[in-house]
């Protein structure tokens, strides 16, 4: 077959001879509208924020502004104003006219629609901006320029706005005539308009934004006319006199950015035909730079948003894959149909994809991949989408052996580094382990490869390193990749694997920063009526000093708990900055369920099983809830009928309520659906921790620190709340009394399901301590003491620790 030249050599071969069947959309989303839309809406994001953050800025630059164009004649202020609103009036009449003469009824339909929009949603927002709630914003975007007389007549210009939109409907691009009008236009509009100060800087760019995002908006989910060209128009680009097209069929794409199409020439021979259009080149950008900000630049790459650098990469990489002397298939055109599309033609090869074998594959087959990828890479080069339907096994005339093609080379690298190389690889085996199971791919990666570049791909064999449709696979098969780990940890017991980080910013890192600016705003809520002078004077120093002790040696029992119901070996430090990491978990989760979560991961981490993890956190939450039962009772035992004891005497009401818990557990033990579920919550709980506990009891030394780690917490947190009593100078409490106090606290804090307790234990205490003899001015400062050395502090040490923690890859 002769080769395909580019299109305007030869003779084509007439659109009514050639067989089409073609699905071309007659209207279609274009992605660069939605982003538009979404750019516009950040920027009216970011401009509302300047309004209340950085008025007095925007009002300098506003002043400059007008006092600038105030300096220029007033003739030619009257002549740019005229010429700008003649402009404005004059430039939506000739668009309508030209689609008109085009015969583009509807775009121009649904151009005035939009423009009416947009002019609505201007004046709703105005309405909102006279209501009280937004007062601050509307005198921030329409406040009189200093200096100048006058007033601005109003808060966003609907006309604008309207304007704006209906030309973003229209669309200007490639006329860069009408688009320096209408840029000229409003330019003159904006300085007329400020110069008789109509309008702020701040409003004439919300309204212009407002326009943008509903035009954007609006033409994306309307959808706009195609443009595209047709299979016929395509099949008349890469027909040649000496090969012409006479069929031309659409198929399906596995993505949105790429039509395919497989073609008929004259003479029997068949091409595959991949169409980039240029409004479809923005698809997924939102993934894409996702991917981008998240990932290193070796890992995620971002896709070239231009036609031609579409086209020109997949064309490197076909050539440099053929130069490897790895089979793919044969590019044959590569051409421009129309002023937005290209066309990359290639031979089509016959055979059976890696997909459509599945499991069948034979480990001869098998090999013969991975032989054919290492080719690949012996050349510098990478594929970088090792799917099962883009690895096909072609017939050899003439020879009984398959030979391995690889299909669709364009996502790969040219002078690959070794990390890609490995990513690489580990996509391969991910996938083969996907079609033939961990046992068989990890068996041939084993022989292919060495015992040090196994334990390179060890770390790389997670999702998020691999290809788009792998990673949807092991959404359903989520033990494949560490089944593979494990099998290639055991070909090379005696190495080590170095971790590798693939990500720039991990989401777990970012929600923490998310949840340390919502704990700053909680703490600074909490303790804006504070006065922190004021309680310093009135604090003793040294019983503070003594209350922060004993609130550190909360952390130190905690950590021996968790330590004596572990029966391996812990680092004890990392150990101790995670329970001080559970104080800031603890401000943006409920009480004792982010704790629990911390210690479950950081013990997974530490290479226990999840079940042992389960079982020791289990037992120290059990255990702890033991020791808090009986120290209730010796407490309650010793106050007796103290003061304290009766000012921890419920209201009428609080039985009330306690006797409709008691009634709807009665019918909840009834039914004999909530005895099993009941039943099944207790038995899973048991089924853990009583066997830990057994294993626990057979090492006193360790049953002893669990125990006593659990007594230490509880302990240390009635003596800190006694050494803040003390601090503000009342003595006369007795300990029974603040034991007592405490112990309620902490239960109601429990109950009540709020981040840290915040609000519940603070009330709580306050009321306890002042039934319990305190004035209460000073028992709010012994409670606020108290939380401050037992929460808010903990909780930026445990920020840090926290940060520190997962920079270190132990949580």
């Amino acid at each position: 077959m002769a080769p395909l030249t580019r299109a305007g050599s030869g003779t084509k071969a007439p659109a009514d001879q050639v067989l089409v069947d073609d699905d071309l959309e007659p209207r279609v989303r274009i992605p660069a509208d939605l982003i538009r839309c979404v750019i516009a809406a950040a920027e009216i994001a970011i401009l509302v924020g300047l309004a209340l953050l950085a008025s007095a800025t925007a009002t300098g630059v506003e002043f400059d502004l007008v006092r600038g164009s105030r300096r220029l004649p007033v003739s030619l202020l009257q002549l740019v104003g005229f010429g700008g609103n003649v402009a404005l009036l004059i430039l939506p009449i000739a668009l309508a006219i030209r689609l008109l003469v085009v015969r583009q009824y509807r775009r121009l339909g649904e151009a005035v629609a939009t423009g009416g929009v947009a002019v609505s949603v201007v004046a709703l927002v105005n309405l909102l901006l006279s209501q009280p709630f937004l007062r601050q914003l509307q005198i921030a975007l329409h406040t009189t320029t200093t200096g100048v007389t006058g007033r601005h007549e109003a808060t966003l210009d609907g006309y604008l706005a309207g304007l704006v939109a209906y030309v973003t409907v229209v669309g200007l691009r490639g006329r860069a005539h009408w688009r320096t009008a209408f840029l000229t236009a409003i330019g003159f509009y904006a300085v007329a308009s400020l110069a008789d100060t109509h309008t702020t800087v701040l409003s004439l760019l919300i309204t212009v934004a407002i326009g943008s995002a509903v035009g954007s908006g609006l033409r994306y989910a309307l959808g706009t006319t195609s443009g595209r060209p047709t299979a016929a128009e395509i099949a008349a680009a890469i027909s040649t006199e000496q090969a012409p097209v006479s069929a031309i069929r659409r198929v399906p794409a596995d993505t949105a950015e790429v039509r395919r199409y497989t073609a008929t020439v004259r003479d029997g021979d068949r091409l595959d035909v991949s169409v980039f259009d240029r409004d479809q080149q923005a698809a997924d950008a939102f993934y894409r730079l996702y991917r981008r900000v998240r990932m290193k630049a070796h890992v995620s790459r971002s896709a070239p948003l231009s036609l031609e650098g579409a086209i020109e990469r997949q064309a490197l990489l076909i050539y440099a894959t053929e130069d490897s002397g790895v089979l793919t298939p044969r590019l044959r055109a590569v051409l421009r149909v129309g002023p937005d599309a290209a066309v990359i033609a290639t031979d089509h090869l016959e055979g059976r994809t890696l997909a459509e074998l599945g499991g069948g594959a034979s480990d001869d087959q098998l090999r013969r991949i991975w032989d054919t990828v290492l080719q690949l890479h012996r050349h510098r080069v990478t594929h970088r989408a090792l799917t099962d339907d883009r690895i096909m096994l072609v017939a050899t005339p003439g020879e009984h052996a398959e030979q391995v093609a690889l299909l669709e080379p364009g996502n790969g690298d040219v002078a690959a580094t070794e990390l890609q190389f490995r990513l690489d690889l580990a996509q391969l085996i991910a996938q083969t382990a996907l079609l033939v199971g961990p046992e068989r791919a990890a068996a041939i990666a084993t022989e292919k490869l060495s015992k040090d570049t196994l334990l390179g791909l060890v770390p790389l064999l997670q999702p998020v390193a691999l290809y788009r449709s792998t990673r949807s696979a092991l959404r359903g098969r989520k033990s494949v990749l560490a089944d593979v780990r494990k099998r290639l940890m055991a070909a090379s017991p005696d190495g080590h694997v170095m971790p590798v980080q693939l990500e720039r910013v991990r989401p777990r890192t970012l929600i923490t920063l998310i949840a340390g600016v919502f704990a700053f705003y909680v703490l600074a809520g909490q303790l804006a009526n504070v006065s922190f002078s004021k309680l310093l004077a009135q604090a003793n120093p040294l019983w503070t000093v003594v209350a922060l002790a004993f609130s550190a040696a909360t952390y130190v029992g905690a950590t021996m708990a968790i330590s004596g119901f572990v029966l391996e070996r812990l680092n004890t430090l990392r150990t101790l900055l995670v329970q001080v990491a559970g104080s800031f978990v603890m401000l943006v989760t409920p009480a004792a369920v982010g704790g629990v979560a911390l210690n479950v991961r950081y013990l997974r981490k530490a290479r226990l099983s999840a079940t042992d993890a389960a079982a020791s956190v289990g037992v120290t939450q059990v255990m702890s809830f033991a020791v808090f039962a009986v120290l209730v009772l010796i407490s309650a035992a010793v106050a007796g009928s103290s003061r304290a004891a009766r000012a921890l005497t419920p209201p009428h009401w609080a039985y009330l309520a306690l006797a409709i818990l008691v009634g709807i557990a009665l019918i909840v033990l009834a039914l004999p659906a909530g005895r099993r579920q009941l039943f099944a919550r207790v038995g899973s709980l048991a089924d853990q921790v009583v066997p830990r506990l057994l294993d626990v009891a057979q090492r006193p030394a360790k049953l002893a620190q669990g125990i006593g780690g659990s007594v230490l917490v509880s302990v240390a947190y009635i003596l800190c709340l006694a050494a803040s009593v003390r601090a503000v100078g009342d003595s006369h409490v007795p300990l029974a009394s603040i034991a007592v106090v405490y112990l309620a606290g902490n239960a109601a804090g429990s109950f009540i399901p709020t981040p840290g307790g915040i609000g519940a234990v603070e009330t709580a205490l306050s009321i306890a301590l002042a039934g319990a003899g305190m004035p209460t001015a000073q028992a709010i400062t012994a409670v606020l003491l108290f939380r401050t050395v037992t929460f808010w502090l903990p909780v930026l040490a445990g920020w840090v620790s926290l940060h520190y923690l997962q920079r270190r890859d132990v949580l």
